[in-house]
């Protein structure tokens, strides 16, 4: 990887930020706004609907897209649906399978509010919601998932933790789904924009992620169903693009993923995403894990060794993605991260980061955590820096 080059794409690192929040969301390249740019100045249209040359070309954009995506977690475009983020992917399929009163979902305590909100959402309408044990590193207890994957309508799992980094073990979670005939969503907007994936190996029915975190812009997101679920399923939401007949008694459904796409679109995120792919396989996905699992060891073993400092998440770091949480011990985590960004212009992410029941019950801190996290366009020496600035603060600490 020639990070010098990589960096020169993004013109925001000119700026002297160091930029450690990609947890929260990516940087985006100039190679991506110019797609969109491109969208906006020369084609801009609506897509499918429309005979005229614009919207002809918009179409071909935008399914095209479809075709990046379907390709870059090993699945077909007909089972990739446009959403505009994690959370809506994981709505829409709250919204979409038949629940009855005493059906069962099994999650886990280390869940962004995604996808526990949705399921808790289900409670009134007697769904039952179990969630399953893990230890202070974050790691599931897979016996105490196969008990409570009995009789489940659904399993739904974070692939890596938001909070921890923590890599939970989806192949071996899909097996449990499948021999307790329950369906298997797996989160992955922390794994999809920094590993290999292929949702075939990992055995799941759907995968929610987000195009905002792997280098797109906001407002894009992708749920992958698998086909025969999304052609038998009834959509939670329904609008123009739907539908291929509509009377006063019924309508007809269109063909995936259409059907599942109701309204207009957000076209030129789209585009902008496929730019995106286009970039992230330009440089090689095990590049990009391997570039980040060097920046992980740095920053955990550097923070690791700084007093009143204190690291969670797994100790071995080869279940462990790119995301560093600590405290300085008598400092509030927004604190922290304010001195950081005063000091050193580094901007890290503090709080709970939307899984409260994470930081009450597996690392018992309700204040949160301070968060760096990385990705392919960070460097060593920026991460060395965080390190002497985090022990600088730590001396101010009472």
């Amino acid at each position: 990887m020639d990070i010098k080059k990589i960096r020169q794409d993004f013109p925001i690192l000119q700026n002297g930020i160091i930029y450690f929040d990609n947890a929260a969301t990516s940087l985006t390249p100039e190679q991506v706004l110019g797609a969109m740019n491109d969208y906006y100045r020369n084609y801009k249209a609506n897509i499918h609907r429309g005979v005229h040359r614009m919207s002809m070309e918009a179409s071909k954009a935008y399914e095209a897209a479809h075709e990046k995506v379907a390709k870059f977690i090993g699945a077909r475009p007909e089972e990739i649906i446009f959403t505009k983020n994690t959370t809506e992917a994981i709505n829409l399929v709250a919204l979409s399978i038949d629940w009855k009163s005493g059906d069962k979902v099994v999650t886990t305590m280390i869940e962004h509010h995604s996808d526990i909100l949705p399921w808790m959402l289900l409670k009134k309408r007697g769904v039952v919601v179990e969630f399953v044990r893990e230890d202070a590193e974050g790691t599931i207890d897979l016996e105490d998932l196969k008990k409570k994957a009995e009789g489940a309508k659904l399993i739904a799992v974070v692939h890596v933790s938001n909070v921890l980094g923590c890599i939970a073990p989806v192949k071996e979670i899909g097996k449990i789904a499948k021999k307790a005939g329950a369906l298997y969503l797996v989160d992955g907007a922390q794994s999809v924009p920094h590993m290999a994936i292929n949702v075939k190996d990992i055995g799941c029915d759907f995968l929610a992620f987000s195009g905002h975190k792997m280098l797109g812009p906001t407002g894009t997101g992708i749920l992958f169903m698998k086909k025969e679920l999304a052609e038998k399923m009834e959509p939670g939401i329904l609008g123009g693009g739907t539908i291929n007949k509509v009377t006063l008694e019924g309508f007809e459904l269109a063909k995936i993923p259409d059907r599942w796409e109701a309204g207009t679109p957000n076209i030129a995120g789209m585009i902008g995403l496929g730019a995106a792919i286009d970039y992230l396989n330009a440089v090689g996905m095990k590049n990009i894990e391997k570039h980040e699992a060097e920046l992980t060891k740095l920053a955990y073993e550097g923070l690791s060794k700084i007093d009143k400092v204190e690291v969670y998440g797994p100790k071995d770091l080869k279940k462990r993605n790119g995301i560093v949480p600590f405290n300085i011990r008598g400092m509030k985590p927004h604190d922290a991260a304010s001195m950081l960004d005063n000091i050193g212009k580094i901007a890290v992410r503090s709080g709970h980061h939307c899984a409260m029941p994470l930081a009450d019950r597996i690392i018992r801190r309700p204040e949160g955590t301070v968060r760096a996290s990385f990705y392919l366009y960070n460097t060593s020496e920026e991460v060395e820096k965080l390190i002497k600035t985090v022990k600088e603060i730590a001396k101010m600490a009472p």
